[in-house]
């Protein structure tokens, strides 16, 4: 089962308009203990972000900028510590996902662009439905075995492999799979496909097999004849 975005998101989604002043940009983070805010449109879709990050560049950048050598980054970072608003100082376009996100690809996401949260919006509307932290992303390892093991005996059935000839176990996330199997081949894509089950934390094969498809026979050494 592939768990999505509203599987762990949050409801409630933290959100300012445009013209929010900087004051009320630290006084909402602080108030709800969040590291970033969306920024919504009048009609409630996220155009932006601010994140805590933002707001430090005008402690931490006291340059005047405007420097010969100075990149796109280094622009735009002395844009946002000279903003006053939210639309000035936000981080845009917002990068967003929906409901229907898988888990994997919002942890992608977070990790590729170095967040720790994103706005979840209605795939219909656009409207800002919620959020999801990296923290709710954790929870799908907190699956139960049962779940984990229906899984696993799916990937087996995919793989069309024998469950009869296997014992499989799941202990605190970690997979276990014993038994026998035809070839040693099938090792791998069972390993690959276990890594894939939410909540897995590692796949362990450690099954026999009957026959070494993947042993290298070598070749018999040709004479050249003077």
């Amino acid at each position: 089962m592939t768990l999505q975005v509203k599987d762990v998101m949050g409801l409630v989604a933290i959100a300012v308009r445009p013209e929010a002043t900087f004051a009320e940009l630290v006084t909402t983070m602080r108030r709800f203990k969040v590291g970033a805010v969306a920024v919504i449109d009048e009609e409630g879709r996220p155009i932006g972000v601010v994140s805590q990050d933002d707001l430090l560049l005008k402690e931490t950048d006291t340059s005047s900028g405007g420097g010969l050598f100075e990149g796109s980054r280094q622009r735009r970072e002395h844009e946002k510590a000279r903003g006053t608003t939210a639309g000035q100082i936000m981080t845009r376009p917002a990068l967003t996902v929906t409901r229907q996100t898988p888990v994997r690809e919002a942890a992608r996401l977070m990790h590729a662009n170095r967040i720790g949260q994103l706005p979840v919006v209605d795939a219909a509307s656009g409207k800002i439905a919620g959020t999801v932290h990296r923290a709710d992303l954790l929870k799908i390892f907190n699956r139960s075995v049962s779940d984990i093991m229906a899984d696993v005996a799916a990937a087996v059935a995919d793989l069309r492999l024998d469950p009869r000839t296997l014992t499989i176990t799941v202990d605190a996330g970690v997979v276990r799979v014993g038994g026998r199997l035809a070839r040693r081949s099938q090792i791998t894509p069972l390993v690959e496909a276990g890594r894939r089950i939410e909540g897995v934390v590692e796949m362990e094969v450690d099954a026999a097999y009957d026959y070494d498809d993947l042993m290298r026979i070598p070749l018999p050494m040709s004479r050249t004849i003077l």
